[in-house]
C-alpha cells in the first residue's frame, strides 16, 4: 500500500518541536489549532523524541476507536504524570494494569441510572447552595461563575461519590484542594514537553509540585476516615471484584478519590461556564432555552421527570460542549508494530496518537461550514441520533439540572457586554474573566430572554467588495495590500476603487477587511500597505476591531513593524467632534511608532459633509506618486479615451425576456408588513416589519443592513440616455478586480438596479474623466465649460450625478462601458432596528423616513433616496437582502433592568427608542421591574406625523412602559409651549436632574441639529445647576457622556 508523509512544521535537531513556538505550553489548545488551520486534521509533532500525533478527522478518529486496533496511551503523555498524584486510577491506569481492570467491575454497577436516580437529591442540595448564595448577594453583584461552578462541581462529586461535605460556599476562599489540583494539573501539562534534564534543576517548581500531591492525599486520606455515610466510596472500601475476588488497595482508593475530584469538577464547571457564555452572545438560544424550562416545570421544583424533557436545554449543553470541550484530548496508540490510518498515513506502535478533541467537534464534513457558530438546532434529538459514529462524547444528568434550576430562578446577564472569551488552560480549560449578574425572576409569567448583551463583531467583509476579500490580484506588477474598515460600505467602496485603479499605476492589489489579518505583525512587506478605516464614536468599524486592539497591544520596543510602508484614510463625522477621526489617528499614529514607514500624511474625510467622496479622490491622487516612488513602479502615461475604454470591454451579446437573478451576499429575510404612518401630504414614513433567517440574531439599538435596488425611474432614465432596452444582455471583462459580474451575461436592467450606484453624487476625479468625452468645440462646449468653471456651485453642491450631468449635457458622449466604470458599486444602507427580539425573536422592524423630493442639480426628476425607496416599494413576501450588525457597545440597553432612561429623538430617529421601549414593555408586561422610561420625541403635528401614536406608544403608556413629553414644532401649544425636542427638555429639566442622580442612561438619536440642539441643552443644564461658566460645563458634560450619553446621528 502506497503510504504518504503525515505533514509536519520545521523542527530542530534533537528537541523536534520543543522549543519552536509550534506548542505554547501555557495554550495548547490555541496552539493545536493554529498547527491543524496550518497543517491539516492529521499532522505529527516531534516532542524530544516522542511522536505525537493529533487527528481531528470523524473519518480518522472513528479507526482510532476501534479497540482491536488501538487502545489508551498513558505513556510519554501527560497523563504519565498525572500518574504522579493519581497513580493508577481509572484515566490514569496503563493499558493492561491489573488494578484498572478491578477498580472498573467494582464501581461500574454504581453508575447505572438507578443509582444515578439515588444522587439527585444529593445534587439538588448542593444545587441549592449556589442558587441561595446568588439569590442573598443580589443582582448588583458581579459574579464569576466559574468560580461558583467549580464549587458546586466540587462539592457535588464529594457528596455523592464519598457522602462528605467540603461546604466550600460556606467559605470566601475556594477550598484549598482546588489549588492544588490546578497548579499540579497545569505542572504535569508543561512536565510532558520539557527535557528531564531541565526539569531536574527546577528545585523550586518541583517542591512545589510534590507539596500539591500531599495536600491532594491528605485530603483524600481524611474523606476515606470520616465516619459517615460512604456511598460509591464503601463500594471502594468493601467491594470485591467478581473475576478476581480482590478489593482495592487503600493506596488506590486514594488514587480514585483524586481522580473522582479532579475529572468531575473540573469538566463540569467548564462547561456550565462556557454554557452561559454562549447563551448570554446568542439571545434566541437564551430565550428558547428559557420558554423550555417555563413550559417543562414552570415554578415547580425539578424532578428526574423534568429532566428528561428538556431537549433544548440539552441541545444548548451538548452545543456548548461541542465549542469548548473542558477535556480537549484523548491519547491512544497502535496494537500493532504499525498502522494505517485513513488509508494512507503510516504511525508506529510507540506513537501517541491524540484525538484532538476541539478539531473533531469542528469537523466540516460532520458539522458544516458553521462548525464555529453557536445553534444548539443541531443538537436536538434527531439531529443528534444522526450524528457519524465516534464524533461526540457525552456529559451527565447534573449540568443539566444546574441549568434548568438557575433560568429557572434568574435572569443572567453580561457585566461587561464587551466581553470576549479567554480561555484560562490546565489540563482543562475554563473561560477566565468572564462575570455575569443574576438578576431574579419575578411575576408569574416568566421572562425569556430579556436584554441580552449580544457579542457580534464581524470578522468577514461584508458588502459589494466581499468578493475580493483575501483574493489574488489578477494583473501583474507590484503587489499591493488594500484593507479596510467600513460598517456602511463607504470605505470597502473607497479600497474597490483603489484596486481598480491600481493596475494603471503598476500595482497588483488585493482588497480584505482588517480582521481578516489574523497577525497584523504578518502582513507581507512585499508592496504597499494602504489602510482606509471608519470610525463610529470613537470606536473602530466591527471588521476592524481585533485589529486595532492588536496594534494596540503591540509593545514598539521591538518595532514589530518595521519594513512595512503603508498609508491610511480616515472617514469619520464631524459630529462627534470630541471623537472625530480618532481610529484612523490612532492606527495612523501606533504604526508609525510600532516601527511602519508612512509614505503620505494621514488622509480625512468628513461624512457629515458633502465632500468625502472628493476628499478620498484628492488623497488618492496624491497617494500615487508616493507609491510609485517608494516602490519604483512606471508612472501612468496619458490615457486616450480607447484605452479607458479598453480597461472595461462591455460587449452586447442579445435579448432576454427575464432580468438576471442576483445572489446577495447577505441572508435572506423578508418583508411582512409594510405600512405608512404619516397623514397624505406629509413627509413619508414608514413601519415596515422583517422576518429574519433563522441563525440571524439582534438586541434593541443594532443596525438593520440591507443591500438594496436602485429606483426603476433612475434604472429608466440610464436605459433611456443609452437607448437600450432593459432586457438587453452584456457581458463584462475586466482587467482589475471589480464587483461587477464578469465573464458571464446580465441584461442592463439587472446591472443597473442591482450592481452600481446611479444616484452616487459626482467627485472631481469622475468629472475630469467625462471631460474628456466632451466636443473640442462649439456651443455645447461652451456651456459645458461655464457649468464646470463653477463647479462647486453648479456640480458638487447640487450633488449632480454621473446620470444627472449626462442629460444636461447630451454633448457628453460617455460610452457604456465608462458610463458604467465611473459608478460606485452598489452599497449597502444601514436602518436603526425599531424593535425588540422579546417582541418575536425571529422578527425585528424599521421605521424609516422615505426620501424623495425636488432634486438639486435640476431637471425635471425628483430626487429619489435608494435605499429608503427600495424599502418602501417592499410588498409582504417580498425577498431581501439583509444582516444584523451591532451598534457601538453602549447604544444598548443598560444591562441593569431597573436603571431609567431618558430618550431624544425627532422624526425617524425614534426607531432605535421603539426598540428599547418594547423591550421594556414586554419584561413589564412579563412582571419584571423595570427602570423609568422617559421618552422626548419632537414631530410636526400631532395628527399627522405623531409616529405610532395612536397604537404601540399609545398601548405602552396606559402600561407604564414610557412617559412621552412630545414637541410639535407647528402647534407648540400642544406641547406645553415647546417648539422643538431641546425647548421640551429645558423645560422638563427637573425630571431630567432627578433621573440622572437615579443612574439613569441617556440616548439621542436623528438629524445632527437635534442632537446638537439637545446636547446644548444638556451643557445648559449642567451650567445651571453647578453654577458652571458654559466651558466648564461642556468639560464636564464630556466626561458624563462617556459612560452615561450615547449618540446615533445622521445627516
Amino acid at each position: 500500500m502506497t503510504t504518504k508523509p503525515i505533514p509536519s512544521p520545521p523542527a530542530l535537531p534533537l528537541l523536534g518541536h520543543v522549543g519552536t513556538g509550534a506548542i505554547d505550553p501555557t495554550k495548547p489548545s490555541v496552539s493545536f489549532r493554529l498547527l491543524r488551520e496550518k497543517y491539516g486534521r492529521i499532522y505529527k509533532l516531534n516532542l524530544v523524541g516522542q511522536m505525537l500525533v493529533p487527528c481531528s478527522s470523524q473519518r480518522i478518529v472513528n479507526e482510532l476507536c476501534d479497540e482491536s486496533r488501538f487502545h489508551k496511551q498513558v505513556h510519554n503523555g501527560p497523563l504519565d504524570h498525572v500518574r504522579n498524584g493519581a497513580g493508577d486510577a481509572l484515566f490514569t491506569a496503563y493499558d493492561g494494569e491489573e488494578n484498572w481492570g478491578i477498580a472498573h467491575r467494582i464501581l461500574m454497577p454504581a453508575f447505572g441510572p438507578s443509582q444515578i436516580l439515588g444522587m439527585f437529591a444529593d445534587m439538588l442540595d448542593i444545587n441549592s447552595q449556589l442558587l441561595l448564595k446568588w439569590q442573598r448577594f443580589g443582582p448588583d453583584v458581579a459574579f464569576d461563575p466559574t468560580e461558583d461552578f467549580t464549587r458546586l462541581a466540587f462539592d457535588t462529586i464529594a457528596l455523592c461519590v464519598m457522602g462528605y461535605r467540603f461546604n466550600s460556599f460556606y467559605y470566601q476562599d475556594m477550598p484549598p484542594f482546588i489549588g492544588a489540583m490546578a497548579r499540579f494539573l497545569t505542572e504535569s501539562g508543561i512536565r510532558f514537553q520539557r527535557p528531564k534534564f531541565i526539569q531536574s534543576w527546577m528545585t523550586n517548581t518541583n517542591m512545589r509540585y510534590e507539596a500539591d500531591i500531599k495536600l491532594m492525599v491528605d485530603v483524600c486520606d481524611q474523606v476515606a476516615s470520616d465516619p459517615g455515610k460512604k456511598d460509591l466510596l464503601s463500594l471502594m472500601l468493601d467491594g470485591k471484584d467478581s473475576t478476581t475476588g480482590r478489593g482495592l488497595s487503600d493506596e488506590n482508593i486514594r488514587y480514585q478519590l483524586i481522580t473522582f475530584l479532579i475529572a468531575g469538577h473540573e469538566t463540569t464547571s467548564g462547561l456550565l461556564s462556557f454554557t452561559l457564555y454562549h447563551l448570554l452572545s446568542n439571545p434566541s438560544a437564551y430565550a428558547k432555552l428559557q420558554e423550555e424550562i417555563d413550559t417543562v416545570h414552570g415554578t415547580d421544583a425539578i424532578t428526574v421527570q423534568h429532566v428528561a424533557k428538556l431537549e433544548y436545554t440539552a441541545a444548548v449543553l451538548r452545543e456548548s460542549l461541542r465549542l469548548n470541550p473542558p477535556a480537549g484530548g484523548m491519547a491512544l496508540c497502535s496494537r500493532k508494530d504499525t498502522e494505517i490510518l485513513g488509508g494512507e498515513y503510516e504511525v508506529h506502535k510507540h506513537w501517541n496518537l491524540l484525538i484532538d478533541i476541539y478539531g473533531l467537534y469542528r469537523d466540516p464534513e460532520v458539522w458544516g461550514d458553521d462548525a464555529e457558530a453557536f445553534r444548539p438546532e443541531r443538537m436536538l434529538k434527531d439531529k443528534f441520533d444522526a450524528l457519524p459514529p465516534n464524533s461526540w462524547k457525552p456529559f451527565g444528568n447534573e449540568s443539566l439540572m444546574m441549568l434548568a434550576t438557575l433560568f429557572q430562578r434568574f435572569d443572567i446577564r453580561f457585566d461587561d457586554p464587551s466581553y470576549q472569551l479567554e480561555i484560562k488552560q490546565t489540563l482543562t480549560t475554563k473561560p477566565t474573566g468572564f462575570k455575569i449578574h443574576a438578576i431574579p425572576r419575578q411575576g408569574a409569567r416568566s421572562i425569556i430572554g430579556a436584554g441580552l448583551p449580544r457579542v457580534d463583531v464581524p470578522i468577514a467583509t461584508n458588502g459589494p467588495a466581499a468578493a475580493l476579500a483575501n483574493g489574488v490580484a489578477t494583473s501583474k506588477g507590484t503587489p499591493l495590500h488594500v484593507f479596510f474598515g467600513s460598517n456602511s460600505g463607504s470605505c470597502e467602496g473607497f479600497g474597490q476603487q483603489l484596486v481598480s485603479d491600481a493596475p494603471t499605476y503598476g500595482f497588483a492589489a488585493t482588497l480584505a477587511a482588517l480582521d481578516s489579518l489574523e497577525d497584523p505583525t504578518k502582513i507581507l512587506r512585499d508592496g504597499p500597505v494602504v489602510i482606509i478605516t471608519a470610525s463610529y464614536e470613537g470606536q473602530p468599524p466591527d471588521n476592524a476591531v481585533h485589529f486595532v486592539q492588536s496594534i494596540i497591544n503591540m509593545s514598539p520596543d521591538s518595532r514589530p513593524m518595521q519594513g512595512l510602508k503603508f498609508a491610511v484614510f480616515g472617514a469619520g463625522n464631524h459630529d462627534w467632534a470630541r471623537t472625530y477621526q480618532r481610529i484612523p489617528k490612532l492606527v495612523d499614529a501606533l504604526l508609525e511608532e510600532l516601527g511602519a514607514e508612512r509614505l503620505v500624511p494621514l488622509g480625512e474625510g468628513d461624512a457629515g459633509a458633502a465632500d468625502l467622496f472628493d476628499s478620498f479622490d484628492v488623497w488618492e491622487k496624491n497617494l500615487w506618486p508616493a507609491l510609485g516612488k517608494a516602490f519604483s513602479t512606471t508612472a501612468p502615461t496619458a490615457d486616450t479615451a480607447a484605452d479607458a475604454e479598453d480597461d472595461l470591454v462591455v460587449t452586447i451579446t442579445g435579448i432576454a425576456r427575464n432580468s438576471r437573478l442576483r445572489q446577495p451576499d447577505l441572508d435572506q429575510g423578508r418583508c411582512i408588513e409594510n405600512r405608512v404612518l404619516t397623514a397624505p401630504g406629509e413627509p413619508e414614513k414608514r413601519h415596515i416589519e422583517f422576518s429574519l433567517p433563522q441563525a440571524m440574531e439582534y438586541r434593541p439599538g443594532d443596525y438593520l443592513t440591507i443591500l438594496p435596488l436602485n429606483p426603476p425611474e433612475s434604472v429608466a432614465r440610464a436605459l433611456s440616455h443609452f437607448k437600450l432596452s432593459g432586457e438587453t444582455q452584456v457581458a463584462i471583462k475586466s482587467k482589475a478586480p471589480t464587483t461587477l459580474p464578469t465573464d458571464e451575461p446580465i441584461t442592463l436592467h439587472a446591472l443597473f438596479s442591482e450592481y452600481v450606484e446611479l444616484g452616487q453624487p459626482i467627485t472631481r476625479r469622475v468629472l475630469d474623466d467625462m471631460i474628456r468625452y466632451a466636443p473640442m468645440d462649439g456651443p455645447e462646449r461652451e456651456a459645458l465649460d461655464k457649468t464646470v468653471s463653477d463647479a462647486k456651485i453648479e456640480i458638487f453642491e447640487k450633488r449632480t450625478s454621473v446620470l444627472d450631468l449626462l442629460e444636461r449635457h447630451p454633448c457628453l458622449e460617455v460610452p457604456l462601458g465608462q458610463f458604467i466604470r465611473l459608478l460606485p458599486s452598489m452599497r449597502v444602507r444601514q436602518y436603526s432596528i425599531s424593535s425588540s427580539p422579546l417582541w418575536k425573536s425571529n422578527h425585528c422592524t424599521l421605521t424609516i423616513s422615505v426620501i424623495r423630493g425636488p432634486s438639486l442639480s435640476g431637471g425635471n426628476d425628483d430626487f429619489v433616496g435608494v435605499g429608503s425607496n427600495y424599502l418602501a416599494s417592499l410588498r409582504p413576501g417580498d425577498a431581501v437582502a439583509l444582516a444584523v450588525r451591532p451598534s457601538a457597545v453602549k447604544f444598548h440597553l443598560p444591562t441593569d433592568v431597573t436603571k431609567p432612561i431618558v430618550m431624544f429623538c425627532a422624526g425617524s430617529g425614534l426607531a432605535p427608542m421603539r426598540g428599547f421601549i418594547q423591550d421594556r414593555a414586554e419584561q413589564l408586561a412579563a412582571g419584571r421591574q423595570v427602570g423609568k422610561t422617559l421618552l422626548f420625541m419632537g414631530c410636526r403635528d400631532p395628527e399627522k406625523d405623531f409616529l405610532y401614536a395612536d397604537s404601540d406608544l399609545a398601548r405602552w403608556m396606559e402600561s407604564g412602559a414610557v412617559d412621552i413629553r412630545p414637541a410639535f414644532s407647528r402647534h407648540s401649544d400642544l406641547s406645553q409651549g415647546c417648539k422643538y425636542v431641546q425647548d421640551r427638555l429645558w423645560k422638563d429639566r427637573e425630571d431630567i436632574r432627578a433621573l440622572y442622580k437615579q443612574d439613569a442612561r441617556f440616548y439621542t438619536c436623528g438629524m445632527s441639529p437635534m442632537a446638537n440642539g439637545v446636547r446644548q441643552k444638556c451643557i445648559e443644564i449642567i451650567a445651571e445647576a453647578r453654577n458652571y461658566d458654559l466651558a466648564k460645563s461642556e468639560e464636564c458634560f464630556q466626561k458624563i457622556a462617556i459612560e452615561r450619553y450615547s449618540t446615533d446621528v445622521f445627516g
